[in-house]
């Protein structure tokens, strides 16, 4: 394993010493956790911004984060440029003839060249080519394109759901959700949308409020409706005539009639439908890369997409429970005009409750910038990791020292001027609040082939995986209407069983005809206590009526995963029922009865558990859900004990470092002193050579002290070669004690690895059967389900 591969840590380059600017060998491992409190990344164009995002979304996939990316500018859709072997081939595609043509090669020759650059570079940063096979493996990448067909289309238009998670019940959170549903929208239409002056604002947040209380989802034409005819007649002390007259409401309608009827429309309402849950996992729980790319939009578009996608992750995070471990990014480049510092666009009020509130969630949001003065530091108070670039200009850099001042609160300024001053491409300040200095690094080489930003032709070549949308799962049918057989004479029912009438699917041009089927609804007690299941379901089916004798066949009914309102049979209705004469008198009795007896032998409440970490999932939770939680608990418990171990071996480390440090100054001093008894030694002894030489009596008084004192240095000589000897003995076997706990606190991270990873905590399903007692029944009915004529 590579020293960079690390549990819970993102390689995101090499450290740079400030003192000199030559790059080190030590890693920059950036802790996940510390992602929750979000980070910002600033520097101009050319500093390598781009690619220290895709290092980071790299990372987070690599360790199963999955990630939403907005991208206005389209240079992220790279992330999906991810070639194992990067082979001349792989790169053909994405050359440009022209950029080739400038540099003297045919297209060909500069594939060959950009992929043995990227091996390379690759190589030179201790990432072999193994590493992009397992980002690829480690996540599903997708690129969308709202409004367009070119990448995965996403439905944002097709319904505007009420808010989930109990966001209806609070008043403070519906009324941010729509005032920034209603601003996105009129934006779009390029009409004023302040919440407080603009009355379009305030009718078009009326008419969203009032369907989200009543539980009805919004879409486009029904609100153009609603503005003509409003569902009420007063919004505040004012009558709505005085209020917003019936002529200006028109207008209003217009505008936005004129975006229902704009060419391409129905490029908004088709592909996967606009779910946080689904753009961050997949139906398996597979983590997901998901790229929003904005290039191709008008900035009135791009806002209303900012604007819903960042409402949805609000309302998406409410939903989930706490957690120390990073659950998802959020990644934005390029935000300028979503989040100004003195404007408030729609995109601002939801990007704010995020940076507030995200940590608890664990969602890490990440923003991008070129200009210091796109952001509003003072929302930033929240913003633990800074990364700073390239600036332009010394005005940018003091905007730069004073956000961290206001967002960091106490922060070495000196300190980070003269670090920020002359940094060069690819290389940054990171300021992290869970650090005791700041750092320079240069970011690593990307796995992505970066090739710029990737125009919609581009990405329509991606993948055909890319812009399918992934199927949608529908309701239980109705059982076929067409296997029951009629009768002519009309039917006859029991008074005391009751009779209801199915909704008609489609309104039918003929004569409205309706056959039989018995409607059940139960609630049914599931009960496990090894599994820590003790819960009501509501459950209804819906059976065909058997000719012979009157009883509904369960057997050959449908289980309903909701009941739509029902009502008695209208006067219009033609019933078609395949007896003759009246029901048996007992028809009520016996259909409940049935019923229960149905229930009791086939009702199974089906459940997924993992015995390891002893969790079981929710009633009605699907299998990828429950996967994303067993994921992040595995996760937590992986974070927890990997901190725990750090810090368990920190001390010992530290220690034997410093023994380390201690010895080879000890080496030093025996080396400068061996060198001291050498020079001395040498000069004694020429002193000696010479005097013989110049003729001086060879037995003289001064000619043998001169020579005694030569002896007697050779003889320290001697002493001090082997105080070098085991000096450095001593901190050879520091070394290798240093190595061997190393080793040791490195095989404790993998084995935390291998308990902590997915196939050390399998999901597997399994049943609960209610008991006799645990079987109450609520209703029994005829339905009568209509059908057009001739059917």
């Amino acid at each position: 394993m590579y020293e960079y591969e690390q549990l819970g840590l993102f390689y995101l380059g090499r450290l740079v010493d400030p003192a000199t600017g030559q790059l080190a060998d030590t890693p920059l491992l950036y802790d996940s956790a510390d992602l929750t409190t979000h980070a910002v990344i600033v520097g101009m164009t050319g500093s390598g911004k781009t690619g220290l995002g895709v290092v980071l979304i790299e990372e987070a996939a690599i360790d199963g984060v999955p990630a939403l990316v907005l991208d206005p500018k389209g240079d992220l859709a790279n992330l999906l440029l991810q070639f194992p072997q990067m082979e001349p081939g792989d790169v053909r595609p994405w050359v440009d003839p022209s950029e080739a043509a400038r540099e003297g090669l045919d297209p060909e020759a500069m594939a060959a060249r950009i992929a043995a650059d990227w091996r390379r570079g690759l190589e030179e940063w201790g990432q072999p080519l193994e590493r992009i096979a397992r980002l690829r493996a480690a996540a599903d990448f997708s690129v969308y394109t709202p409004g367009s067909t070119a990448g995965r289309p996403l439905a944002l238009l097709r319904s505007l759901e009420p808010p989930s998670g109990g966001a209806g019940d609070d008043p403070s959170r519906l009324r941010d959700r729509v005032a920034a549903t209603a601003a996105s929208l009129l934006s779009w239409a390029g009409v004023d949308s302040d919440p407080v002056r603009s009355r379009e604002h305030i009718l078009v947040a009326a008419l969203i409020a009032d369907a989200w209380q009543r539980g009805r989802a919004v879409d486009l034409p029904s609100l153009i409706g609603a503005i003509q005819k409003p569902p009420f007649d007063r919004i505040g002390v004012f009558d709505l005539e005085t209020f917003f007259p019936a002529r200006a409401r028109l207008e209003l309608a217009m505008r936005l009639n004129h975006l229902l009827a704009a060419p391409g429309f129905a490029a908004w309402l088709e592909g996967d439908p606009l779910d946080v849950g689904r753009l961050l996992h997949s139906r398996d729980g597979r983590p997901r890369v998901s790229v929003v790319s904005l290039a191709h939009l008008a900035d009135e578009e791009r806002m209303m997409v900012v604007t819903l996608l960042l409402g949805e992750v609000v309302a998406w995070m409410r939903t989930q429970p706490g957690t120390s471990a990073l659950r998802a990014v959020l990644y934005m480049d390029e935000i300028f005009g979503f989040f100004p510092p003195t404007a408030a666009p729609p995109s601002k009020a939801p990007m704010l409750t995020l940076l507030k509130q995200a940590r608890a969630a664990g969602l890490g949001v990440v923003l991008a910038t070129q200009n210091p003065v796109d952001l509003d530091y003072k929302g930033l108070g929240n913003t633990g990791t800074w990364m700073i670039g390239r600036l332009q200009t010394d005005r940018d850099k003091a905007r730069v020292l004073e956000g961290l001042a206001s967002a960091a609160g106490d922060v070495p300024t000196d300190q980070l001027d003269r670090l920020i001053s002359n940094l060069g491409k690819r290389t940054f300040v990171m300021r992290n609040v869970h650090e005791t200095a700041p750092v320079l690094f240069r970011t690593r080489w990307t796995l992505s082939l970066l090739r710029g930003p990737l125009t919609l032709a581009q990405i329509r070549s991606l993948a055909p995986a890319t812009t399918a949308p992934e199927p949608t799962v529908s309701a239980p049918a109705v059982p076929l209407l067409s296997a029951v057989p009629t009768a002519t004479v009309p039917p006859l029912v029991p008074p005391d069983l009751p009779e209801i009438e199915w909704p008609a699917p489609v309104t039918p041009s003929g004569p409205r005809v309706a056959r039989p089927f018995v409607l059940g609804r139960a609630r049914l007690h599931f009960v496990d206590p090894s599994a820590d299941v003790d819960t009501w379901v509501s459950w209804a089916e819906l059976a065909p009526i058997s000719g012979g004798d009157g009883l509904p066949d369960w057997s050959a009914g449908r289980r309903l995963d909701e009941v739509p309102p029902l009502s008695a049979p209208s006067a219009e209705l033609v019933r078609s029922a395949p007896w003759s004469g009246m029901l048996p008198a007992r028809s009520a009795q016996l259909w409940t009865k049935s019923f229960t007896v149905h229930l009791q032998q086939s009702a199974v409440l089906q459940l997924y558990r993992c015995l390891p970490l002893r969790m079981t999932s929710r009633p009605g939770e699907p299998e990828g859900e429950f996967r994303v939680r067993v994921g992040l608990a595995l996760r937590e418990r992986r974070d927890e004990r990997v901190a725990e171990i750090r810090r368990r071996y920190a001390e010992r480390l530290a220690a034997l470092e410093q023994r380390i440090a201690a010895a080879d100054q000890r080496v030093e001093r025996e080396r400068a002193q061996y060198r001291y008894q050498t020079m001395n030694a040498t000069i004694a002894f020429g002193s000696v050579l010479l005097g013989a030489l110049l003729g001086r009596k060879a037995l003289g008084v001064g000619t043998v002290g001169r020579a005694a004192t030569a002896m007697r240095s050779a003889g320290r000589i001697g002493r001090e070669r082997g105080d070098v000897a085991r000096a450095g003995e001593i901190a050879a076997q520091l070394r290798e004690r240093l190595a061997a706990l190393q080793q040791e606190l490195q095989a404790e991270l993998d084995r935390v690895a291998a308990e902590c990873s997915p196939a050390a905590a399998p999901v597997e399903p399994f049943e609960i059967r209610p008991r006799k007692s645990d079987v109450v029944i609520e209703l029994v009915a005829l339905a009568w389900v209509p059908t057009t004529a001739g059917r």
